[in-house]
């Protein structure tokens, strides 16, 4: 008798499909590629295409732009990757940055002793084969290398496992040089590297990643009234990316699982095919860092407010956000295939804000003849300087279509005779499928407006 499934097994195997189709979707369309792939890859790392890097560089665009631009409080700095090995003691990485380790003494698999089913921690077998493990051993995750041409103690630098420690080595240097007042943040994008033993779900866990990060700079009275602030202001700014907010939530850390740092921590957590997992981290790291660095560095770090005297150590409410898991965040969300009933068939379309889709607009010729090709050039040229645009002239125009719905290209514009009689086009919408037509003059206006006015359906 064949087994039957249960609802939970399908789901699970209905997520997973949706992931294998998304990794699919990343390497045919020239969004993400195995790293080294031509040398059979390697474990962890991950090229971002033609099309991938022009969504990533989007969502940093948007979140510099949320964090910087759109306030008068934030400013923002870029430090680099390689510090001073003494700051790394300070901010305790070296003392404290480590994950527990077990090895299986039959099959020499090794796991995060910390993230394995709780039968196994008691048992002390191993998930994949049964057989005995290891103690656990403590293991720090920082890359280390040498700077300089001899490589002994004293060359010994690491890379950076978070772009944090930057802000606040620099913190004396913004305030006196920024005018900044508290309170006030600093904000940054960069690359960390961290080793880890366990990398795994496409993007999302990967030893080289790049973060967006603002620390924001707070009198001690009132870390409580900011914390809270600026999760409302995170949760608030995933909806102005238009991710879907049924899969959105907050987790709150429990006693045992603060880092050392921090005061109050809460993750918000996306609904990824895998699972729900942190997607960024809002953290009250109180004093902690700038006493550290103020201790180690033998500087003074207080700040002196100018109106009241007071001299103190701010508090800082970090939010710390994973670019590349973005990235992972926003495919996942805007992944669907749709069946289209009037054409009997399956589209698969990325539902891409159009603020963040790599081509904004696609112009088509209906036939590549009759002077057709040339006009449309025409207008795609005249379209560059707003938008970035995608140029194809080859296959049915439905195909077409389909083609940019899989990337995720907001909307088309296809060029017909009745082009040369009124200088109009037909203007197609992504997620409706809806066309209208408007005149060639009015094209620029009107996608700027559907781009500010966009919502989701």
């Amino acid at each position: 008798m064949a087994q039957k499934t249960t609802g939970k097994e399908e789901s699970r195997a209905a997520d997973t499909k949706q992931m294998d189709n998304i990794v699919s979707l990343c390497k045919r369309r020239g969004f993400i590629f195995p790293s080294s792939e031509i040398y059979g890859g390697l474990a962890s790392a991950w090229d971002y295409g033609p099309l991938g890097v022009e969504l990533k560089n989007r969502i940093e665009a948007f979140w510099w732009k949320e964090m910087t631009r759109l306030r008068d409080d934030i400013v923002g700095i870029d430090a680099a990757i390689m510090m001073h090995p003494r700051v790394w003691e300070a901010s305790g990485h070296v003392e404290n940055f480590t994950d527990p380790l077990v090895d299986c003494k039959e099959c020499k698999q090794r796991f995060r002793a910390d993230q394995m089913p709780e039968e196994n921690q008691k048992s002390g077998r191993c998930p994949n084969c049964g057989g005995e493990l290891t103690a656990p051993r403590q293991f720090n995750l920082m890359f280390k290398t040498h700077l300089g041409p001899v490589e002994d103690d004293a060359s010994q630098v690491y890379l950076r496992p978070e772009t944090a420690q930057g802000i606040y080595v620099n913190f004396k240097n913004v305030v006196q040089t920024s005018r900044v007042k508290i309170p006030f943040g600093i904000a940054q994008v960069g690359k960390a590297f961290r080793n880890e033993i366990v990398t795994k779900n496409f993007i999302f866990r990967t030893c080289e990643f790049e973060q967006m990060e603002m620390q924001f700079f707070v009198h001690p009275s009132e870390d409580v009234k900011w914390f809270e602030y600026w999760k409302e202001q995170r949760m608030a700014y995933y909806a102005k990316l238009g991710i879907r907010p049924d899969r959105l939530r907050f987790k709150q850390h429990g006693p045992d699982e603060l880092a050392h740092y921090a005061k109050d921590a809460f993750d918000i957590e996306f609904e990824f095919p895998f699972g729900w997992r942190e997607l960024e981290g809002i953290h009250n790291r109180t004093n902690y860092d700038l006493s550290r660095h103020s201790e180690f560095s033998g500087k003074d770090l207080t700040y002196l407010d100018e109106v009241s005297r007071e001299r103190y150590l701010p508090y800082i409410i970090e939010t710390s956000a994973g670019l590349t898991r973005s990235v992972l965040m926003v495919l996942s969300d805007a992944y669907d295939e749709e069946t289209v009933e009037a054409e009997g068939d399956v589209r698969t379309v990325l539902h891409l804000h159009p603020a963040l889709a790599p081509v904004t607009v696609g112009v088509f010729p209906l036939v590549k003849k009759d002077g057709l090709a040339e006009l449309a050039q025409e207008i795609e040229r005249g379209l560059r300087d707003d938008f970035t645009t995608f140029y194809d002239q080859g296959g049915a125009i439905g195909r077409r279509y389909r083609r940019q719905d899989e990337i995720g290209t907001p909307y088309c514009i296809t060029i017909d005779y009745q082009t040369k009689e009124d200088n109009t086009v037909t203007l197609r919408f992504r997620d409706s499928m809806e066309q209208v037509r408007i005149g060639v003059p009015e094209l620029i206006s009107r996608i700027r407006q559907e781009i500010r006015d966009y919502k989701r359906v």
